[in-house]
């Protein structure tokens, strides 16, 4: 008995001294609002960005793919695999590279594949949105691209100041979630394309770990709402909102994600 209050206790301490990271699956870009039409590289990484934690081994995606003025095209097979290093480990992401052609929004959409977080027991699908727009002409960004789990945002993600506010609402299925649970996560240390990595310089020193991963919630219209403090990358993820609760016969959380980017006014 006295072994298992040990063994108890010391689980307790361990929860309490790790670091409140959260899983965020990323699409990232440099920059989503361009001035004129390019070839752009994209990085698909599983990760923890505000502490450049551990980097997760994606499996293959079950679809990835792009929408801009209503026409969706397949990029599943422009993948590659990839390795990308973060501060702690070296993870298997997949990497391409896309053409954007004339004005409008290009919302690109991944749907990974199921991952197995052992520690507990249970898998992970967070359907990831990414919008770069060109030449500032607006076509698809508050789209709702039938997602099973989908953030549909209120304000452009690409057309932040620092100190504005994003919205967005919830949705699972189509339908709005209410009272969603949604995690926020800033990109805290640089991602380096060139090396796939991240650089081990942060951005900002979080004062206690609440302000690692932020939590809010979604009213009972499934919407909500977050003042962007800094310019950079910021991640939102709404989890258990799509309509999968199993997979292999074991508790799924299908997330959705959303990007935006904040610049500073100068």
């Amino acid at each position: 008995m006295k072994k298992v209050i040990v063994v108890l206790a010391g689980w307790m301490l361990l929860a309490l001294t790790e670091p409140a990271m959260a899983h965020f699956q990323m699409i990232y870009t440099p920059d989503m609002a361009l001035e004129k039409t390019k070839t752009i590289d994209l990085k698909l990484v599983f990760t923890h960005p505000f502490e450049a934690g551990h980097t997760m081994d994606m499996g293959k995606p079950e679809q990835y793919f792009v929408v801009c003025k209503g026409k969706k095209t397949d990029l599943l097979p422009t993948l590659k695999p990839i390795t990308w290093t973060s501060l702690t480990n070296s993870g298997l992401a997949y990497e391409t590279t896309f053409k954007l052609r004339g004005m409008g929004d290009n919302v690109f959409c991944l749907v990974p594949s199921p991952y197995y977080e052992k520690e507990e027991d249970c898998y992970i699908q967070q359907i990831t949105k990414m919008i770069v727009n060109t030449v500032g002409f607006p076509t698809d960004w508050d789209a709702e691209i039938g997602l099973p789990a989908e953030i549909v945002p209120l304000d452009k993600p690409y057309a932040l100041w620092t100190g504005n506010v994003f919205r967005g609402i919830v949705k699972g299925d189509g339908k709005s979630v209410p009272f969603a649970e949604i995690e926020v996560e800033y990109i805290n240390h640089q991602p380096l394309s060139d090396k796939n990595a991240f650089a081990t310089k942060a951005e900002v020193k979080a004062p206690q770990d609440a302000f690692v991963t932020m939590t809010i919630k979604a009213n009972e219209n499934g919407e909500f709402a977050f003042g962007i403090p800094k310019a950079g990358w910021w991640g939102f993820c709404a989890l258990g909102v799509g309509p999968a609760k199993e997979h292999n016969g074991k508790e799924m959380s299908q997330d959705a994600v959303i990007w935006v980017q904040a610049r500073d006014m100068k």
